[in-house]
């Protein structure tokens, strides 16, 4: 037994979504037209299965693919040898050995050409020796000149040293890392999903994207340890792992490079950038060679580019590595004496001007406790640094420092910044070595309440609610503001959660969390602005919106010329309390604008998501979902998975307006991952109602009245007490869609009080507009105007269309043409000017069945355009479609396809919203047009490949 995991083999389809565009892109380029690319990365980057699923992508025709051996790729003409031997040209071999290569080559490609498209793959084409690498440049160069489409030729070769000059003019693709989903859901392959997901995002940071080292990590821990039944090895990436990757790099160094490599490896690690100064650098790995009794250079100076190694480059008087994990791996494979040297003449070459690293590399450097150097870098770390950087800081004297209490003091500020920094991992790792010394009661109180903040962004939010209410037990009396903080977190906690009593407890003005004798009742400054937002919130979950006014005023008053960002977090929260979108928009951006200023990477994510929220309430959805975007990289970036859940559903909800049901569905899949696990009942419900809205926009109200009816109506199952309300007006439309207005009608008037306390600037006009969907016709015509007449009060396209919509619906169902074509016009407009596509088709197909043509057609018949939207059609459907055209009802369409008729008929509703139709009749004059025209697809396969297919 070697107590390591076997891994299964990932499947080329599990290629990250960034690469699988790269690679689309590439593949329709070569289909078109022939030319040559050079795949490139770092070790373990993946570029051999990049160009095995290029090769499997590849349909346009045969594809020819040879691999380097590093045994006998050397000899003379090897490499061309294989090349022509597999392209089925080896007669031209003993050609290629006594006469121009490289024409050789181009002639053979050529000839394969003839024969139709082609792909010809060679993986690690750096390694061919010289005369092949000549010869395969050559034709790569000229590809072009073979005059025929279709033709590519696709090279792989190392990112961590110069490209061959035979391949430099060739176009570059580097892959770069993995982001961190893609590499968590590499990792789930894998191992079969065995790993525990707090071992996941250890592994997934320590991998740094790079797939070769994640798979080593996991192949090299135990069954118990990936399960976190056991504590994890440290490092996680030791010597061994990191030289299984990226030992290939270090082939061939010369050894008066060695100390300079170590210098570079050993400056960029502690200073956290990807370069370092060439000067320094220089004079420090000079210094070293000569604390080890080694002859150094003795010019003092910085080398020029020529006199560095292949795995160094160097710009604008800095230098890096060409693979940052080639570094990692130098570093981890030097002697622990030869680091310390380095460590100490990088710290006499930075003593002039750069005294924190000047200290980080002393540090290094120790190999006992040292208290003096400990007091030296605790006062270095000042707010002047990033907050990476002062967690390092903190951090090593930390390490250094061996009284307990002043150790475990040092531990919370370096865990405060780790936090700032975006570290959330290494914030808790903090947190657990601080637990073990002792402290007194402020000490725990300040650590719980940075383990609350931490759980909060990633973590169950019920751990993180208890956390932070012990927070402000232990902080009140003593820390007066940081108690309040604790208090409204927990509260935020409980909000997150959907725990409404949870929520007043913890705001609650009486508790001993809040406030002592000694608190006044209107404090001034942060205190004021936290106890002012509780006040707020205490009344909008009481319903006392009246009461809510004035606080959250005051919230906004004492903002107004902040540059915290969490106080300017406060104010867009108070802001979204209160339904003032603007003042929420305008906070939420100078939030973001100080993190990034101060620069915060954990704060980041979260402005970008309160920005989201208040774009997607005034009706801004293209805005909504590029901030939502962003918001989601850094929250993925920074390990904020609560908050990555958010970035979902708001993109979930952005997506639901386009209804682009994929997009919708995987992006409700991944909140509702992370909702369920960490108890996110807001996210969940946003979700959910994305989901639902969704439905509607494909024409689809019977699933979304199924969705929504457990969300909305009283009972258990109900969705989060400050969300469902805003999921009212869609159950109301399904509700009456379907025919079942009586289910809407208890919700409405839950719905009117919401609407009444003015926290939503869309709320009164889709109030009138559910009471016009439920309304007798003599009543609905009048509230159907007076909705219109709202939505001219507020901003937002899609909800004045959708009201559009369903006024110009209800007009045509009681024939009255005219007046219905105008409104159905302004929905289509309306929905087309905020990219809501598929609900103008619906406002399309009712005006071709009020018999206008929203394509400008005189005859109302589906434009050569709308029948190219055959093609969005799953094989299936556009089987069902053509059965229809052709006059089968739905029981002998079931016979055929050897389906139930209950399949078919959801099959032909869900063709019915995807193309914008009402009937069968306008189905099959749809399909015959486009069969007559040339725009619709082949005929899909029959017999077994549909029965396959179903």
């Amino acid at each position: 037994m070697t107590g390591r995991t076997t891994l299964t083999p990932a499947p080329l389809a599990h290629l990250a979504d960034s690469r699988r565009q790269a690679l689309t892109e590439l593949l329709d380029r070569l289909r078109t037209d022939s030319g040559a690319g050079v795949v490139t990365g770092e070790p373990g980057c993946g570029r051999t299965a990049f160009l095995e699923c290029a090769a499997r992508s590849f349909t346009a025709g045969p594809v020819v693919r040879v691999r380097a051996g590093a045994a006998r790729a050397r000899k003379p003409y090897h490499g061309l040898r294989a090349l022509l031997s597999a392209a089925g040209c080896p007669a031209q071999v003993a050609a290629a050995v006594h006469g121009a290569v490289g024409e050789v080559l181009l002639g053979a490609l050529r000839t394969v050409a003839d024969r139709g498209p082609v792909l010809v793959c060679v993986d690690d084409a750096h390694l061919w020796d010289a005369a092949s690498r000549a010869a395969l440049g050559h034709a790569a160069a000229h590809l072009r000149t073979v005059g025929r489409a279709g033709l590519g030729l696709l090279l792989s070769v190392p990112g961590h040293r110069p490209p061959d000059r035979e391949f430099a003019g060739l176009p570059l693709l580097r892959l770069g890392p993995l982001t961190p989903a893609e590499a968590a859901a590499l990792l789930d392959d894998a191992t079969g999903g065995a790993v525990d997901p707090a071992v996941r995002d250890q592994l997934v940071a320590e991998a740094e994207g790079n797939p070769a080292l994640l798979l080593a990590l996991a192949h090299r821990l135990s069954p118990a340890e990936l399960g976190g039944r056991r504590p994890l090895p440290r490092p996680l990436a030791d010597a061994e792992v990191l030289t299984a990757v990226a030992g290939e790099g270090l082939a061939g160094l010369m050894p008066e490079h060695e100390d300079l490599l170590l210098t570079v490896a050993a400056a960029v690690r502690v200073s956290h950038e990807p370069d370092a100064d060439v000067e320094s650098v220089f004079r420090a790995a000079e210094g070293a060679r000569g604390d080890a009794g080694e002859p150094g250079p003795g010019t003092g100076s910085a080398p020029g580019p020529e006199a560095l190694p292949d795995a160094l480059v160097q710009a604008d008087g800095r230098v890096r590595f060409r693979s940052a994990l080639l570094g990692r791996t130098v570093y981890a494979v030097a002697r622990p004496e030869r680091r310390r040297a380095v460590h100490r003449a990088l710290a006499r070459a930075l003593s002039g001007g750069h005294g924190v690293l000047a200290l980080l590399h002393r540090s290094w450097a120790a190999t006992a406790p040292d208290p003096a150097l400990a007091a030296e870098l605790a006062a270095a770390a000042t707010d002047a640094l990033p907050h990476t950087l002062r967690h390092t800081a903190l951090a090593r004297a930390t390490e250094l420092t061996p009284d307990g209490t002043e150790r475990a003091d040092r531990c919370l500020a370096a865990a405060e910044q780790a936090l700032l920094a975006g570290q959330l991992p290494e914030a808790l790792c903090l947190l657990d070595t601080a637990r073990r010394h002792p402290a007194p009661a402020v000490a725990r109180g300040r650590a719980h309440l940075l383990r609350g903040t931490v759980l909060l962004a990633d973590g169950p939010v019920d751990d993180a609610h208890a956390s932070l209410l012990l927070a402000a037990r232990l902080l009140t009396g003593a820390e007066p503001e940081r108690a309040e903080t604790a208090a409204l977190a927990a509260a935020d906690a409980a909000w997150a959660a959907g725990d409404m009593t949870a929520c007043l407890r913890a705001l609650d003005p009486e508790a001993p969390t809040a406030r002592t004798a000694d608190t006044p009742r209107l404090p001034s400054g942060r205190h004021a602005l936290l106890h002012d937002h509780r006040e707020g919130m205490r009344a909008v979950l009481r319903g006392r919106f009246d009461l809510a006014v004035v606080p959250l005023r005051r919230v906004l008053d004492r903002c107004r010329d902040a540059d915290d960002p969490e106080r300017l977090l406060r104010c867009a929260a108070a802001a979204l309390l209160l339904g003032d979108v603007t003042a929420a928009r305008r906070a939420s951006a100078r939030a973001l604008a100080a993190a990034r200023a101060l620069g915060s990477a954990v704060l980041e994510p979260r402005a970008l998501e309160y920005l989201a929220y208040a774009e997607l309430r005034a009706g801004r959805h293209a805005l909504a979902r590029t901030h939502a975007e962003a918001g989601l990289r850094g929250a993925h970036r920074t390990g904020q998975r609560n908050t990555a859940a958010h970035h979902h559903a708001a993109l979930a909800l952005a997506a639901s307006i386009e209804a682009d049901t994929d997009l919708v569905a995987r992006h409700v899949s991944a909140a509702l991952d992370s909702a369920r696990r960490h108890g996110l009942a807001q996210a969940a419900t946003l979700a959910q109602w994305a989901a639902a809205r969704a439905d509607l926009g494909g024409g689809r109200p019977r699933d979304a009245a199924d969705r929504l009816g457990p969300l909305v109506r009283p009972g258990p199952r109900r969705g989060h007490f400050a969300v469902w309300m805003l999921a009212v007006p869609c159950y109301v439309e399904a509700a009456a869609l379907t025919g079942q207005p009586d289910h809407a009608r208890t919700v409405v008037e839950d719905f009117a009080l919401w609407a009444a306390c003015d926290a939503d600037p869309q709320a009164s006009a889709q109030l009138l507009r559910c009471h016009a969907l439920l309304a007798p016709p003599e009543t609905a015509d009048a509230l159907y105007r007076r909705a219109l007449d709202r939505h001219e009060d507020t901003a937002g396209d899609f909800e004045r269309a959708r009201t559009e919509l369903l006024y110009g619906k209800w007009l045509r169902r009681r024939r009255r043409l005219r007046e219905a074509r105008i409104h159905l016009g302004a929905a289509l407009l309306g929905f087309e000017r905020c990219g809501a596509h598929r609900w103008a088709q619906q406002a399309g197909a009712e005006l071709r069945a009020n018999g206008a043509a929203p394509s400008g057609s005189a005859t109302g018949q589906p434009s050569p355009a709308t029948a190219a939207e055959l093609s969005r059609l799953t094989p299936q459907q556009l089987r069902i479609a053509r059965y229809v055209a052709e006059g089968a009802t739905n029981r002998e369409i079931a016979l055929s396809l050897s389906v139930s008729t209950r399949t078919v008929d959801y099959h032909l509703r869900n063709v019915f919203a995807a193309l914008g139709v009402r009937s069968r009749v306008e189905l099959a004059r749809l399909v015959e047009q486009a069969e007559r025209t040339g725009a619709a697809p082949p005929r899909p396969a029959s017999g077994e490949e549909t029965r396959a297919q179903l």
